[in-house]
């Protein structure tokens, strides 16, 4: 006698089949008969390997910034202050962008928009200025920030740690200062920038200067690499680096252009 498993039966018509065949013939069909029963495998077990998920390369690095009720006053007073050479360079930086009316730039992880002014003024009412962050406080403090000064040119973005969730071939520039190595997933991340960017779109760079010896223990504490090694993954994902200005002491200015 045949063992059937629990909840499963012979359809009927090899039920009326095994009438008529031979013990063993039955047995076979009825074999196959259950066999095509079971749930059909799904495409992911039956195309090879799934794709190797990217790896975080600094895990937790963000967590500080998606607390709920984030103290944007105290932020501000981090970033916005003459003692941080970012800021104190700021017109400079931006005079070195040389942005054109009607550009649209990505600020990515515009934390609590020191730049944003200053690029909603350089692109003019025609063009677009994308305030990219984690922090749902970041963005939204940029939102009250614009509408306060009339800047309507500007729109928040909310991103992921993966993704700069911008719309495919939607800006000419991304500018990214202080801000690449906070990028848990730098591979995925650049992929999605890198759709993001109109043929001949750029990335403008700019992180501190991280050398052993030289870097202070912050730094070297808090900046997972260097110059060489964030440049090579840049690379990685499409692009070529076609300036470096000297402008800056504590931190490095590099452009990359979209291959």
């Amino acid at each position: 006698m045949l063992n059937v498993p629990s909840g499963r039966y012979p359809p009927p018509i090899m039920r009326v089949a095994t009438l008529f065949l031979s013990p063993v013939t039955s047995l076979v069909l009825l074999y196959l008969a259950l066999a095509g029963c079971q749930s059909t495998p799904t495409p992911s077990s039956t195309a090879g390997s799934p794709s190797i998920e990217e790896a975080s390369v600094r895990p937790g690095i963000n967590d500080s910034f998606l607390q709920p009720n984030l103290d944007i006053e105290q932020w501000t007073a981090r970033f916005e202050v003459e003692s941080r050479e970012v800021f104190r360079l700021r017109e400079t930086i931006v005079q070195t962008l040389d942005l054109k009316p009607g550009m649209e730039i990505a600020d990515i992880g515009s934390g609590t928009g020191l730049f944003v002014p200053y690029f909603s003024q350089a692109t003019g009412p025609e063009g677009l200025v994308y305030a990219v962050d984690i922090a749902p406080d970041f963005t939204a403090h940029i939102d009250e920030r614009a509408t306060e000064a009339g800047l309507k040119n500007v729109i928040t973005v909310l991103c992921t740690d993966r993704s700069v969730e911008l719309p495919e071939a939607s800006i000419d520039i991304a500018f990214i200062c202080d801000v690449y190595h906070h990028f848990e997933y730098p591979h995925s991340s650049m992929t999605s920038l890198h759709q993001a960017l109109r043929p001949g779109g750029e990335v403008v760079l700019i992180d501190f200067k991280r050398i052993p010896g030289e870097s202070s223990e912050w730094t070297l504490n808090h900046v997972r690499a260097g110059q060489e090694v964030f440049t090579a993954e840049i690379e990685e994902t499409g692009f070529e680096k076609v300036a470096e200005y000297p402008i800056l002491e504590e931190n490095y200015m590099v452009r990359f252009r979209r291959k």
